[in-house]
């Protein structure tokens, strides 16, 4: 159901249709399908999937004190790649990775987790966890500090397994960092999870408000906001079907 592989299959399924008594259709098919393609590449249709949940949780106030532990979710290192070479390869949302870093400076007693197995839909040895905590440990986070959770396969794994790994006490204080998108899915899964825990959004796809009705002369660029926005949204819904969450879009907690 993703942008891309939706509009392939059409694509197919109209090729195939030209070819039958059904090819009027087909014709309208792909037409139909090739505008959707400029709409998801070039129109500010991603900006406005994706603004509703990049904006849903403000950045974190300090004002409270420091916290007294910091969640980092995983996606963002490529275990595949990173197994091939030896060596940890970021693909994409490297804020995830960064932010822990500065904290970790800015409340040097503050316990740091890292939690990310492998997605893979066949099990792999190759552990996300394995790879994040050499470029955490470089970027300045003593290896003691560092622990790791390196089983998870999803975002409901990663807080299952967190809370059963850290045993969070009452009134303690723990932050979530993950890219400003998957925040409200990843809040709410914590939220029925046990885990009450604070937002600290990073990796933002767009600027704001302001973005909204931008249009992109980089086809590239709007098909993957567009993905990440869609991927996000079914995401969320499934989530909620399944009873993962407490609510579609979770939002900041009610004080």
């Amino acid at each position: 159901m993703l942008p891309i592989n939706l509009m392939i299959e059409l694509g197919i399924v109209s090729v195939v249709l030209m070819a039958t008594r059904f090819a009027a259709f087909g014709r309208k098919l792909a037409a139909a399908t090739l505008i959707m393609l400029a709409l998801a590449a070039f129109s500010p249709l991603g900006n406005l999937l994706l603004y509703p949940l990049e904006s849903r949780f403000p950045p974190w106030d300090p004002s409270r004190g420091a916290p007294d532990g910091i969640i980092v979710l995983g996606g963002s290192i490529d275990t595949d790649l990173s197994a091939a070479h030896r060596t940890p390869i970021v693909a994409h949302a490297a804020d995830r990775l960064f932010a822990p870093a500065e904290l970790a400076r800015r409340y040097p007693n503050t316990r740091i987790v890292f939690t990310g197995g492998t997605a893979n839909l066949v099990s792999t040895d190759s552990r996300e966890a394995d790879y994040s905590a050499p470029i955490l440990e470089n970027l300045g986070i003593a290896k003691q500090r560092l622990i790791l959770e390196r089983d998870s396969r999803n975002t409901y794994e990663n807080a299952i397994f967190t809370k059963q790994l850290v045993a969070p006490k009452p009134g303690e204080r723990w932050l979530l960092v993950t890219s400003a998108f998957h925040m409200p899915r990843s809040m709410g899964i914590f939220r029925k999870a046990g885990f009450e825990v604070e937002a600290y959004p990073v990796d933002w796809r767009m600027g704001g408000r302001d973005d909204l009705f931008s249009f992109t002369n980089a086809g590239a660029d709007g098909l993957g906001r567009t993905e990440v926005a869609m991927r996000e949204w079914i995401g969320l819904v499934a989530y909620r079907l399944m009873g993962r969450t407490g609510e579609l879009l979770p939002g900041p907690a009610k004080d």
